[in-house]
């Protein structure tokens, strides 16, 4: 079985690091540095159904239907994680944990099977790389003390 694990760590505390990953405005925000999926209906109460959406490629949709399985506010979003189109359903797991004067962020896909599986895990793992070195960190230095997005510099 393949699967995605990312470890990443952010000077920026755990509830700034939650609201971007699970504020609907943010996500399409750090999620452009991959695919661009945004969340549609999403919401971090157990039970969920939800996609994201992204923009469609040759054989793909830029669908993914997931579920919220497990939430703990500040510190797990676990969900699943399937093609519009069907096929395995996989899971993913953010991790937040406090790490000195910032978060420690685990980011885990899981469940991939077979070759297919493990060349998705492979695609989707260098898209989820850049995402976290790239996309969140920008998201997280642009949001104030409260957790809102600062006005863009004219």
């Amino acid at each position: 079985m393949s699967a995605i694990h990312i470890v990443r760590e952010y000077p920026h505390p755990p509830q700034r690091v939650w609201r971007a990953v699970t504020d609907p405005e943010l996500i399409p925000l750090w999620t452009a540095t991959g695919a661009g999926g945004r969340p549609e209906d999403f919401a971090t109460t157990v039970g969920t159904t939800f996609k994201f959406i992204a923009k469609p490629k040759p054989g793909w949709s830029g669908v993914v239907v997931c579920k919220v399985l497990e939430v703990r506010e500040s510190a797990l979003l676990r969900y699943s994680w399937q093609d519009e189109g069907g096929g395995e359903v996989t899971e993913v797991a953010y991790r937040l944990e406090a790490h000195g004067s910032g978060t420690r962020f685990t980011y885990d896909h899981t469940g991939f099977t077979g070759a297919g599986g493990f060349f998705m895990a492979r695609i989707l793992g260098s898209v989820r790389t850049k995402m976290l070195a790239t996309g969140l960190p920008a998201v997280l230095n642009d949001l104030d003390g409260q957790g809102a997005l600062r006005p863009e510099n004219p």
